[in-house]
């Protein structure tokens, strides 16, 4: 049975995708900040994604309010976590070394979908693919993870790069639109057979 999937249209003002976004501790394309957070269901920060936050929306920050911060506060900044904690915004403390911020943020993120009824289709993260290899791989590693986590998609987008891991079974359509972008299907194999496919951007304009 053929899916058909089209990872680019929460990037659309007009896409019709639903979803939660969740913010890392990694530069991101500000245009596609501003798209994705005023379409968003529900919104949360990994630890020092809130720094990421804070700064891009300085001069309006109150208007950018996440609905959760998570993570174990090793990497926000005090005076980043001192305001959005006077501003009301849930600070979640995850202790747990053995996973990443990122999936940590994911699996709170889900019982949020849960708890609320929050009827989405994909679960979109901002930053994770830029920095040192080992933060991008555990990006890569925390798609995996995801898949025991939420029933939904998740996609990890940054500047002109997006990634997603593909699920045995069946035949996924992925459509094309926003910008010409390629996939490579061959990016990364694991034991279980799964591939995750990168797609980027044919040229920056």
């Amino acid at each position: 049975m053929e899916r058909a999937f089209t990872p680019l249209d929460c990037l659309l003002p007009a896409g019709s995708l639903k979803f939660c976004l969740l913010i890392l501790n990694q530069p991101f394309n500000k245009g596609h900040f501003h798209c994705l957070w005023s379409k968003a269901a529900l919104r949360a920060c990994a630890d020092g994604g809130a720094n990421r936050l804070y700064h891009i929306t300085e001069g309006s920050r109150d208007s950018f309010l996440p609905d959760y911060i998570s993570g174990d506060f090793d990497s926000i900044q005090p005076e980043v976590k001192e305001y959005y904690k006077v501003k009301g915004c849930e600070l979640i403390e995850t202790m747990d070394q053995d996973l990443t911020d990122f999936t940590k943020c994911l699996q709170i993120l889900q019982k949020k979908i849960e708890k609320n009824s929050l009827q989405i289709d994909v679960i979109v993260t901002l930053g994770g693919l830029g920095g040192r290899f080992d933060q991008t791989m555990a990006s890569v590693e925390t798609l995996f993870h995801a898949t025991n986590i939420t029933p939904f998609p998740v996609i990890v987008i940054q500047e002109c790069s997006l990634i997603y891991l593909l699920q045995p079974g069946g035949s996924l359509n992925i459509k094309y639109i926003a910008g010409k972008w390629t996939a490579n299907d061959r990016v990364l194999h694991s034991c279980l057979g799964k591939v995750c496919v990168s797609f980027v951007q044919d040229r920056f304009v």
